[in-house]
């Protein structure tokens, strides 16, 4: 008798622990949908927040996207990269897209890698072997250059790889879907499925057709690389569970079949990250709604007047539509966390060499720019009962911080990311729940960019073929260091639009965040990653007013600190 008792008293807190166990809230399955190129105005609640315009009054329709934010919580200052894959490696890892050699967003280039060169000592097998557009003005400064493929570990990658979100959710089913253009071209090892994803559809490159896409999706053959060194090209997967003619479409499909995959088998949460190609170039639409917004009467508004690019615009947001209504449909709605964010700004008309694109205004540049045009970016919380409806945030937030963010709400410890500076980005879950930082859960107020590139995008400034650039914001200011010799101060919080250049009036201040910045390259950019003196550049050819200041001659200062 006496041993039966003792039995049971030990049988107790097993008891116990199996019933909190069993009333422990199950972790939400997270769905980040992430748009290509698309703009801060291109987003209609977003422009609304920013010159108090009627919807009604505008030409671009997402009412979709409008419902997360009428739904959820929406950061008005949330940063990106200026292009794609620096922003993708970013959101992968929690880390800037410096530290990791993505500095822009290459087409299908030559790297040590797919050309099975020998790679220098210092350098990434998948650094591109030179990325330029073809300018034809004075360029006082050779481009650095980029890596092409995130580290995952294989035998090129001398002991790195980097833990991406789908590996550090180790409980989580991750599944990828969508523009992946983070894997080298199509190098071995470097591809989703190398990540931590099960990938569903998807292709790795900057952008895509929309129609008749399949074949160059699964072309396997090394036409494009004839010496990469492996059996075939692992470029992408058009997937098999669509018919759709229209990428977006099929896309879209693919992310709903998955969702009623998941419904079914609910013993594990799940991640999915279903990456657009839209609105990226080339634009092309279907034609039902190209005639649509060929007709619409409120063509023009804000400079918004190309019916193609409308046309793309409603698709993507159609997609969110689509899966707002599978989660309602299968009953995950309610512990499904849904994440919106762009990768970079809109590709501004006043911007494009070809006058092509969408428009920023009031903000200004785009794609490419580290203006606000370029960078600031869409970003929207939607957890149905979780997140309070229709708050907003206005603390300055960057892409690094998603990696973290994304953990905290699946409940793990972020301790082991923190320390040591593993990773630069901070959970911004603190603010999805309490948006005016009232509980200072996130104490991050300093942020880098760095593109070491002439671009032939037009510079905002002068008109003129970009030079390189690079940007630090601490907290309201931001500077831009124009590496042809030219820095740009302004307050943010006051000028989010950038008319007033504050360097003259503030000249301690810009030159503190210069230093900081040039301190932050140094220490956190490898040499490869910087743009060098081009020993060829005449001065006498210049095309721009202003001349040639090598400032970095004059930094870093030493400081009383």
């Amino acid at each position: 008798m006496m041993r039966n008792v003792q039995r049971n008293r030990l049988l107790i807190p097993f008891v116990i622990l199996v019933l909190l166990a069993g009333c422990a809230e199950p972790k939400p399955n997270i769905i980040f949908i992430l748009a290509d190129d698309f703009g801060y105005m291109d987003m209609q609640a977003y422009a609304q927040k920013i010159t108090g315009v009627d919807k009604a009054e505008m030409y671009y329709e997402t009412p979709n996207l409008d419902r997360l934010v009428a739904e959820g919580n929406a950061f008005s200052q949330a940063y990106a990269n200026q292009l794609c894959s620096p922003t993708r490696a970013s959101l992968l890892t929690g880390k800037y897209a410096g530290r990791l050699g993505f500095t822009t967003a290459t087409p299908a280039t030559a790297t040590y890698y797919n050309q099975n060169l020998p790679v220098p000592e210092g350098y990434f097998p998948n650094d591109a072997i030179y990325h330029g557009d073809p300018i034809n003005i004075q360029q006082a400064w050779i481009n650095g250059t980029s890596n092409t493929g995130l580290s995952s570990g294989t035998r090129f990658d001398n002991g790195l790889d980097e833990i991406t979100i789908a590996e550090a959710l180790s409980d989580y089913h991750s599944a990828f879907i969508g523009k992946w253009h983070v894997g080298g071209h199509g190098a071995k090892g470097y591809q989703p499925a190398d990540q931590g994803f099960d990938p569903l559809a998807w292709y790795d490159a900057g952008g895509s057709v929309y129609f008749d896409w399949r074949a160059r999706w699964n072309d396997k053959s090394k036409n494009r690389f004839p010496d990469i060194p492996q059996d075939q090209l692992e470029v992408g997967d058009a997937g098999e569970r669509s018919q759709e003619k229209y990428l977006t479409d099929a896309l879209t499909e693919e992310a709903l079949n998955y969702i009623d995959d998941r419904a079914k088998n609910q013993d594990q949460p799940f991640f999915l990250y279903f990456c657009h190609f839209a609105i990226h170039s080339p634009y092309q639409a279907k034609k039902e709604t190209i005639d649509y917004f060929d007709n619409k009467e409120s063509k023009g508004w804000n400079g918004h007047d190309d019916p193609v690019y409308a046309s793309m615009i409603k698709n993507l947001d159609e997609s969110t539509g689509q899966i707002l209504d599978k989660l309602e449909e299968t009953g995950l709605d309610e512990n499904t966390l849904i994440i919106f964010m762009s990768d970079n700004g809109g590709i501004d008309q006043d911007v494009a060499h070809n006058g092509i694109g969408t428009k920023n205004t009031p903000f200004v540049g785009g794609k490419a720019c580290l203006t606000e045009g370029g960078i600031r970016v869409p970003l929207v919380f939607r957890w149905k009962g979780k997140i309070k409806p229709d708050s907003w945030s206005d603390i300055p937030v960057d892409c690094t911080d998603l990696f973290p963010t994304i953990l905290d709400f699946a409940g793990h410890d972020l301790t082991k990311y923190y320390e040591g500076v593993q990773i630069d980005g901070q959970s911004i879950m603190g603010l999805v729940e309490d948006p005016t930082n009232v509980k200072n859960t996130y104490s991050k107020n300093t942020h880098f960019w760095h593109y070491p590139f002439n671009v032939i995008y037009r510079s905002p400034f002068d008109g003129l073929p970009l030079t390189p650039h690079s940007a630090i914001r601490k907290n309201q200011f931001k500077l831009i260091f124009d590496w042809y010799g030219r820095l740009f101060l302004y307050d943010i919080q006051k000028d989010p639009f950038e008319k007033e250049n504050l360097v003259d009036e503030h000249p301690e201040m810009a030159d503190a965040l210069m230093n900081e910045l040039v301190i932050w390259l140094q220490e956190n950019v490898e040499d490869r990653y910087f743009p060098k003196r081009n020993p060829d550049y005449n001065p006498d050819e210049e095309s721009r007013e202003e001349v040639f200041m090598n400032l970095l001659e004059q930094y870093p200062k030493e400081t009383n600190n």
